[in-house]
């Protein structure tokens, strides 16, 4: 009788198990593209909208502690907002649509308007919507207290 010898079989994967792995790595990877993106409008919502609340706190805190009338005043068509007595403009993401509810005397032009805070606290009060598309964050100040709240 012969011997035979049991070459033992290399260890690794086929040419075609690779293939098939990086074809499912660029289907999946297709696919999370657009549902990434989808959380990403959520996060520029919700960026802009603290970012405004706390620009509307600040306006509010300028006016109690230094006894004057301060504002923020937002310009929807450069996406824009300053604060009265600091000398910054903010930029809000590109992505977002801001819409602006305040008395008529605080609308400035077609794309700029403007919340005023008075020394006791209170305010002109009014509402801002920060949306893109269906969704939507709401910032609502309340005339009589000053009161900013993240709807």
């Amino acid at each position: 009788m012969g011997l035979t010898a049991v070459v033992p079989r290399s260890q690794g994967f086929t040419l075609l198990e690779l293939l098939l792995v990086v074809f499912l790595l660029g289907l999946v990877y297709a696919l999370s593209g657009p549902l990434l993106e989808a959380g990403n409008a959520g996060l520029s919502i919700k960026s802009a909208a603290r970012q405004l609340a706390a620009g509307f706190r600040k306006a509010r805190s300028i006016a109690v502690t230094q006894h004057t009338e301060a504002g923020l005043t937002i310009d929807a068509k450069a996406r824009t907002f300053s604060v009265t007595g600091d000398p910054r403009v903010y930029d809000l993401p590109r992505n977002v649509e801001v819409t602006m509810f305040t008395a008529q005397s605080e609308i400035l032009s077609d794309a700029a308007a403007s919340i005023r805070f008075f020394p006791d606290g209170s305010s002109t009060g009014g509402r801002v919507a920060v949306s893109i598309g269906e969704a939507k964050d709401m910032i609502d100040v309340d005339w009589l207290t000053g009161r900013v709240k993240l709807l």
